[in-house]
């Protein structure tokens, strides 16, 4: 079984978010890449729009689908991974650290508190 890391909030559908300074960084599991296979292509926000949380923020092609990425929390993209757009494989070699997405200033620091730590995404991707 994969392991998750601790220091991480995840969402039910497999994103992530990791504080970065005061900011927070967006990208999705390890479980999510398994599922998809090679990806291909990545499509983001821009700096500076806003994202809210449960919505839609960008897609992730692989292989296999097209998959929508969806905001863990509301807030305003102050950084976005432009490698990326050129590397979108560094996702499948590294979805926790280079394969990062977006990173967020948030809007709601309480939204946080609703996300599951690993050991409730742990239980969660079991049950699927």
């Amino acid at each position: 079984m994969t392991t998750f890391p601790q220091d991480l909030r995840y969402t039910n559908d497999h994103e992530w978010l990791r504080a970065q300074g005061s900011n927070w960084r967006v990208g999705i599991t390890q479980f999510a890449v398994d599922q998809l296979g090679d990806i291909t292509l990545v499509d983001l926000p821009k700096e500076g729009d806003l994202v809210t949380k449960g919505q839609r923020f960008g897609t992730v092609e692989s292989v296999k689908s097209v998959s929508d990425l969806y905001a863990p929390v509301s807030g305003r993209v102050v950084a976005v991974n432009a490698g990326l757009r050129d590397a979108p494989e560094a996702v499948n070699s590294e979805p926790y650290g280079n394969g990062w997405m977006i990173e967020l200033e948030l809007s709601e620091k309480s939204e946080i508190d609703e996300l599951l730590d690993a050991a409730a995404y742990t239980k969660h991707v079991a049950s699927q």
